[in-house]
This record gives structure tokens, sequence and C-alpha cells, in this order.
């Protein structure tokens, strides 16, 4: 455990237990016609209400779209009739950070795909120990999947998470990549397969509202100082959504916009486009936070 002495495994776990519970509320919010921007916020919501912060925007990506679309500050779109929703959100207490996801279906068609995800995340945590090599758990995960008729999204999957960051140390993939890294006692992990009816590959989307600030250099124009002393006093390092610094400032959309351009030109921010399945398949997601125990693991989320 000496690696891991640091960690705050107490204040891990609340965060955890509170994240499980908004995963329960989130599939209670997710109804055909209801718009996504109230989802996403009722989510944030009752986080906040916990008294605990957000890892990063809720995530409600639709169908074809495995990840990182956080609803526009205006946002008209609802849920469509028959949709796959893949909700993935965090939550963040002081500097220890969960990660955790569903997908709900709101169609009896991809019920398989659904259940194909969660079986593969099921048999995914029950390999989970110090000294399993990582391209193992892949190949699990993939055998699940193909056992079901549906394909691992191979560029996409699990990952070690460290207190203040919440993608580090460790790529867990979705299939067997020949990666014989193995995992430590103490580490935290997220087991996150992806499994989808297309060929197996995302790509970036035509969507973007989720940065991170990844340096301190101001830049020159007036709206990216504003956006960066925002997003640095009330975010810090971790990623936010472009909503949240609109509704937190006085300053228009277009301005907003303007300095986070600002912000991209200086390499001052790290952008995160939704991720849509190359071939249009239809994506589950399904998602745990776990703690790499001796000769199995702890499940925080």
């Amino acid at each position: 455990m000496d690696e891991y002495e640091g960690y705050d495994y107490n204040k891990l776990k609340e965060a955890g237990k509170i994240s499980r519970q908004a995963l329960e509320f989130a599939r209670s919010q997710v109804k055909p016609g209801r718009k996504l921007l109230e989802i996403a916020e009722s989510i944030e919501g009752f986080i906040k209400d916990k008294g605990l912060e957000m890892s990063f925007p809720v995530n409600l990506s639709i169908n074809e779209s495995a990840a990182h679309y956080t609803p526009e500050y205006d946002d008209k779109t609802l849920v469509p009739e028959g949709a796959v929703l893949k909700v993935d959100l965090g939550a963040r207490k002081d500097t220890c950070l969960t990660d955790c996801a569903i997908t709900v279906s709101l169609s009896d068609k991809y019920t398989k795909l659904v259940e194909a995800t969660e079986k593969a995340l099921e048999n995914a945590i029950s390999m989970v120990k110090a000294g399993r090599k990582v391209n193992e758990i892949g190949r699990e995960i993939n055998k699940v999947a193909t056992s079901y008729g549906f394909n691992p999204i191979k560029n996409l999957g699990g990952h070690g998470i460290e207190q203040d960051e919440l993608h580090a140390s460790v790529f867990i993939p979705n299939y067997d990549n020949g990666d014989n890294s193995q995992l430590q006692e103490g580490q935290v992990v997220a087991i996150e397969p992806f499994l989808t009816t297309g060929m197996g590959y995302v790509e970036n989307g035509e969507s973007l509202q989720i940065y991170q600030l990844i340096s301190d250099t101001l830049p020159r124009p007036q709206e990216g100082r504003a956006v960066m002393e925002y997003a640095a006093t009330n975010f810090l390092t971790y990623p936010f959504a472009m909503r949240w610094i609109i509704k937190g400032t006085a300053m228009s959309e277009f301005k907003v916009r303007r300095g986070i351009t600002d912000l991209l030109n200086i390499q001052a921010l790290e952008a995160f486009p939704v991720l849509v399945e190359k071939s249009k398949g239809i994506v589950a997601q399904a998602e745990k936070e776990l703690i790499v125990d001796k000769d199995s693991c702890t499940i925080v989320t």
C-alpha cells in the first residue's frame, strides 16, 4: 500500500456513496421528451445539494454518441423516443474524485446491448485484484461483447484515478491490446466497458462544451482573462462546462465563446469534444470505480 498511502479513501468512499445515489436519481430523470439541459442540471444540483462538487460536467450522450456530450447553456435538445442514453457523472470531495456511468434504454430493441455492457462490467470487476494484467480484463470485456453479438469500442476504456487527476496512471482496455501492465494494491481505477452495434471506434463529433484549464498563462483579450479568472477560481483544474461559465458570470454566450477561443489559442485549455461511434452504431456504457485490493477489489461507486 506504500505507493498509495496519501490517498484519502474515506473521502473517496463518501463521494462514491453520493455518486451511486446520483446515478439512481439520474435514472428516474430520463424520460422521452424531456430536455437534456433539465436532466443535467437536476443531476448536478442533486450532487451539490449533498455538499459535494462535480468531478466533471454530467455527460448525457444519446445513441451513437459515446461520451462528452453535456448540454449547452440554452440547449433545446429533447430525449428522443426509443433513445439509448448514457449518463456519466462524478462527485468530488476535496481532491477525491469519482467516476461512474449507466445506460438507460428507452427501447426494447437495445435491451440486450445494455445487458451485455453491464455483464461485461460485472465480469471485469470480478477479475480485479493486485497483479492482474490490464489486457486480461480487456480480453474478458471483449469476450462478453462478442458473445452477445456486439463490439467493444477499442479506442475507449477504463483508467486509473488519482487524487486531483481523473485520468491517470493506467489505461484499462475493452479488448486484449497486449498491455501487460499490472494493477497495484491500493490503486484506484475505473472499469468502463463501451459496447456498440457498430464497428467499435469513436471519433470527434461537432459538439464541444467541456474544457479544462491546463495553464495559467493569461491571454491579452479581456474576454479570455475573464473566463480564465472565473474558471480558475470556481473550477480549479477540473473539467467544466461552457454553460457553467455563462450561468456564473454576467458575460453573454458570445463573449464566453470568444474568451474560450482566446484560451484555446494560447493552449491554456484542453477541449473535450463529443465522441461519436464512427459507423453511427448505437453505444452503451457502464462504469464503476474501484479500489484494488490484494485478492479482489472494493467498489467505490
